[in-house]
């Protein structure tokens, strides 16, 4: 939890960083910092332009952190910032008054940043209530990470998560809903391409869109330049979301007749391989139950399913589905070690996945999930080797999001 402490940041500051050691993505050892690291109005600068342009803010202020290690800020691909993870059914989220809902979606946001979580793709609300906490965190008045934000998902009448308002039958439906969204200034279009398992009477295995539906709204996102994040549990609504051409596939659980991770297919796959989708598989710390009973045969199936996407090529990224119940928005570095454990990541492998494989993922990969110059200066500053011990993210000394540093206990 987040004290109050935790929901103060400190001054945006220009200044440079020295004695470090440094983690950079798709590197498997942490390397000493050559040259002084330099952050200038919320982003990594040449160490010539930070110098040119000081003047016009602070005086350019060295610190020395002999000792520390540097990682990229955490990046969590899946989260619901309107959910409760106290409250167990739809029905009791939409008893909470809306004004103390959106009270707790900004201590969330707040949580979130003070443990590392510099980014969040917020997959689903019902009332734009994350679009405010998004807004509130740019201008300065909320404290929380950078968020991306979904709106309404797309779902059918009855379907999956329908209690938000987002059924369609029709594709002027579509067009109307996700124009919505686009009104609301969503990030990114979310279809429920099967049902799930917290909506009562929705079962996981089926599809719930047809492929001329699925190809409707996809192509109704392109036309207004939004990526689409499809909800997918059962193998059939997967194949049609990846022959519809979606960006990220979530959840890929690969459900069938014989349970959860019992029905993958190779052929299917191979589709998401070829039209370039990403795979954001929600694996979050409770998963550990799995680890802690391997013999009943979901961790095999699980493991096996990872591994034959990972073999070909399918790139993952780190998610947590946070907010669903059980599920704390804080617990994506906690949920790293699980994430590695089950898919058989190092500890290298599974922090690409919450840094720079998320930031392409998501198309923001020009703005964070590096250390590289331009880029925002979304830093976690550690007392430990995280490639040695991948808790290490879970106790960081200091978090910066956009050069901001924040309070973390």
């Amino acid at each position: 939890m987040v004290s109050e402490k935790q929901g103060k940041s400190l001054k945006n500051k220009s200044f440079e960083i020295s004695g470090v050691q440094v983690w950079r993505p798709g590197s498997d050892a942490l390397d000493d910092l050559s040259s002084s690291l330099r952050i200038l109005e919320g982003r990594f600068e040449k160490a010539d332009s930070a110098r040119d342009r000081a003047s016009e803010v602070d005086a350019l202020e060295s610190v020395d952190l002999s000792g520390r290690v540097i990682v990229p800020g955490l990046i969590d691909a899946h989260v619901h910032l309107e959910l409760d993870p106290a409250l167990r059914s739809p029905k009791e989220q939409l008893e909470v008054p809306r004004e103390l809902r959106r009270r707790a979606m900004a201590r969330r946001a707040g949580q979130m940043l003070a443990a590392g979580i510099t980014t969040a793709r917020d997959c689903g609300g019902g009332f734009h209530g994350e679009h405010v906490v998004r807004d509130a965190v740019s201008r300065g008045e909320v404290i929380g990470p950078r968020l991306l934000c979904c709106g309404q998902p797309l779902t059918t009448p009855d379907g999956h998560c329908a209690f938000w308002g987002g059924g369609v039958t029709t594709r002027v439906e579509i067009d109307r809903m996700v124009a919505l969204q686009v009104e609301a200034e969503s990030d990114w279009i979310k279809v429920m391409a099967t049902g799930g398992v917290f909506t009562p009477g929705s079962r996981a295995r089926d599809a719930q869109f047809d492929l001329s539906k699925m190809l409707s709204i996809v192509e109704a996102a392109e036309r207004e330049e939004r990526f689409v994040g499809a909800h997918c549990h059962g193998t059939e609504g997967i194949h049609r979301a990846a022959l519809a051409g979606v960006n990220t596939i979530e959840h890929c659980s690969w459900v069938g007749r014989q349970g959860w991770a019992g029905d993958f297919q190779e052929d299917v796959a191979k589709v998401i391989l070829n039209n370039g989708i990403w795979v954001s598989p929600t694996v979050n710390r409770g998963w550990q139950r799995m680890l802690d009973n391997p013999t009943n045969g979901v961790l095999h199936r699980v493991r096996s399913a990872y591994q034959k996407m990972l073999s070909m090529g399918i790139p993952l990224v780190a998610s947590t589905d946070a907010g669903i119940p059980g599920v704390y928005h804080a617990d994506l570095p906690h949920a790293l070690r699980v994430f590695s454990e089950i898919a058989q990541l190092s500890p290298a492998q599974v922090l690409q996945t919450a840094t720079s494989n998320a930031a392409l993922a998501l198309g923001i990969a020009q703005t964070t999930g590096t250390l590289a110059i331009g880029r925002d200066a979304d830093v976690l500053l550690l007392d430990g080797n995280p490639i040695d011990d991948l808790s290490a993210v879970t106790r960081p000394v200091q978090v910066y999001c956009r050069g901001r540093g924040v309070l973390t206990d």
